[in-house]
Order: structure tokens, then sequence, then C-alpha cells
């Protein structure tokens, strides 16, 4: 069995500014949720985005389902089979309503407007959110937001999730609802948070990236 992800060497720096990643190697195995900790800026963030192409490595390699990956359309495909959660809902939630929203990565995948509604249906039903389906986006809480968010991504059917503190500002009856969520998801997982008992409770492997490097937490 190959990893679903695989960096090797990987080194970013913004410009301007000491290496943040200095020779990252990471792999992650279909069914696996890895937890990543780290102080603020350690790169954290970064390291995801370039899982999926969003940053591109100054060194190393990025191979994703078997691939390597270098080009931009190397690159959507990888953003069409891994699921990236923002920190912020509000970097992926811009249509008006929640269904909208949901829609909108099935509508980008090539799906009809039928299609696309009926997929964004089964996923707000899925984590129990049709009740929300159309609620102007913007109006809805923080912890409302970032389940839609998880809702847009799984309309997408992806092969790993790749998820950003997503229980950050959490009151603890959304943080479980996220927890139960996330542990009832067949995807393999990267999973970086700050909470050290919610890594405890979802991550099979654990890591923490200090000083540009990743290393058994």
């Amino acid at each position: 069995m190959e990893p679903l992800i695989a960096l090797d060497g990987v080194r970013f720096a913004y410009p301007g500014r000491p290496p943040t990643l200095n020779g990252v190697d990471l792999s992650v195995m279909p069914g696996e949720r890895v937890t990543i900790a780290g102080p603020n800026g350690a790169g954290k963030s970064t390291l995801l985005k370039i899982v999926v192409g969003l940053l591109r490595p100054a060194a190393g390699t990025v191979t994703a389902f078997g691939a390597l990956r270098t080009e931009e359309a190397d690159f959507r495909e990888v953003r069409r089979r891994a699921g990236l959660v923002f920190q912020d809902p509000d970097d992926m939630l811009f249509s008006p309503t929640v269904a909208e929203d949901v829609a909108f990565g099935p509508l980008n995948l090539g799906r009809t407007r039928g299609e696309a509604d009926a997929i964004a249906a089964r996923a707000l039903a899925a984590l129990d959110l049709s009740h929300l389906a159309h609620r102007i986006t913007h109006r809805l809480s923080d912890g409302e937001k970032r389940i839609v968010t998880l809702a847009a991504v799984l309309a997408m059917e992806p092969e790993i999730l790749l998820l950003d503190e997503p229980t950050n500002a959490l009151d603890e009856a959304n943080e479980a609802r996220i927890l139960e969520i996330l542990l009832s998801l067949p995807q393999a997982m990267v999973v970086v948070s700050h909470d050290t008992a919610f890594r405890a409770r979802i991550g099979t492997r654990a890591l923490r990236l200090s000083g540009g490097r990743l290393d058994a937490a």
C-alpha cells in the first residue's frame, strides 16, 4: 500500500524571512489520522497549502496519489481528491445560502446543477445540517460555519481531509460535534490543532512541527 500523500525534503521560505520549512518529510497512509502540533508561525498551515499546491516548495518533492506533483495541472487533480478545510471558515463560504456553498464544489467538478444540488442535500443531511440549507451563510454562528465548511468539502468526496484548526474558537458542544463527525468518516486526515485533548482523541499518529522540522510528538 502506498501513501496518499508524501512530502520529501520540503523546504519553503516566505520572501525576506528565514525558512519556515527546512527539510520536512511526511507520509500519510489510507485510514490514518495524523495530527500536527507546533507553535504559532511554525508553518503548519503552510504545510497543508503545499500539499494541495497553493504554495510551492523551494526544494523537495510532493507526491500525491502515486504521482509526483510539480505543475498547476498536477495540483488541480490533487485539489479534487484532497479536501482542505481552512482555519477561517469565512475564507471558504461565499455563496448566498448554505446549500449553494455546499453545491459549489460539485458544480466546479462538472456536475449538473441537479446533480450538485442532490449531492449538497446528501452532504448536509449526513451532518444533520438540512435545517440550514436555505440559511444565509454569513449569518451562521461560528460553530455552524465550521461544520458547513466540512460539508462543503465532503460534498466533493475527497480521499483525504486536511483540517486546519477545526475546533478553533468553538464551544464545547460544537467541538464535540466536530469530533463525532470526524471520527465517523472513513477518509485519511491530516489535522493541525493546538488543542491537546482534541489531538489525542482524533489522531492515530502525532507529529510536531518546530524549527522547520517535522518530528514524532
